[in-house]
């Protein structure tokens, strides 16, 4: 039986912690990661640490009860994402064993594995706009506010929001084994680039929709507003329009019409 099959659960914890980035030191694991998403309640880690004196990064597999790390839970303060558990943690010499290696050095970097599988999150932010949708709806409805015409065609946008972020995200993942490897990558950054506009589009009608309200705590909105707005601020996002635009020019993105 393998670990997933016996109720392990998995993160990938793959940013440095700020001035103790994790490494290997005289056969012991020492420094950390920040972005730690579910410290302290999963079981299992995936790890990135440089392998030797090369840029390449080794991928470790941690059994997290077998080996803890030291979590600190008071940096993740953010208005969003709370639950995500999200914290930094850190190694102070427990001894490396080759057992935990995954793969070899650079495997994890590999393309266009690693910068495609950015179509996972935005699928997850898709899912998150059209909760939007949903919420801002059922809202209008229970206010019996959906015949007023600013906020019908509030609710048009939202709609326009959440289906063509959801389409994006189905037609690229989908077009993906009849890409080669430049064009596929170039329209994941282009997903991305489509998820993130019209996300915080729908953050912005669903704000005018309902208003202060919106803004409490306990309504349904302000959570999956503040979450949403964390996690759209995935890494460079404009190295995702410069990427479209070159990829644009050189004829690998064309309008399909």
């Amino acid at each position: 039986m393998n670990l997933a099959d016996a109720g392990a659960t998995f993160g990938v914890w793959n940013a440095d912690l700020p001035g103790a980035p994790l490494k290997v030191t005289q056969d012991q694991l020492v420094g950390g990661k920040a972005f730690a998403s579910g410290a302290g309640l999963l079981t299992h880690a995936l790890v990135t640490l440089h392998a030797g004196d090369t840029e390449n990064v080794q991928l470790l597999l941690i059994d997290l009860q077998a080996t803890p790390p030291l979590i600190d839970t008071s940096w993740w303060a953010t208005i969003g994402m709370r639950e995500s558990e999200t914290h930094l943690v850190r190694w102070d010499g427990p001894a490396f064993q080759e057992s935990w290696m995954i793969g070899r050095p650079g495997d994890y970097e590999t393309e266009p594995a690693f910068s495609g599988g950015a179509i996972r999150f935005c699928a997850a932010q898709a899912g998150a706009i059209a909760s939007l949708f949903d919420l801002v709806k059922n809202h209008l409805v229970e206010t019996d506010r959906c015949e007023a015409p600013h906020q019908s065609a509030r609710l048009a946008g939202l709609y326009s929001c959440a289906a063509l972020s959801a389409g994006i995200v189905r037609e690229t993942a989908c077009n993906k084994e009849d890409q080669i490897a430049d064009i596929y990558l170039a329209a994941v950054a282009h997903a991305r680039t489509v998820v993130t506009e019209q996300a915080e589009r729908a953050i912005m009608l669903a704000q005018q929709s309902v208003g202060v309200a919106s803004m409490f705590r306990d309504h349904p909105l302000a959570r999956t507003m503040s979450d949403l707005m964390v996690y759209l601020r995935q890494p460079a996002p404009d190295a995702q329009r410069h990427k479209v635009g070159q990829a644009a020019s050189a004829g690998l993105l064309v309008p399909d019409l």
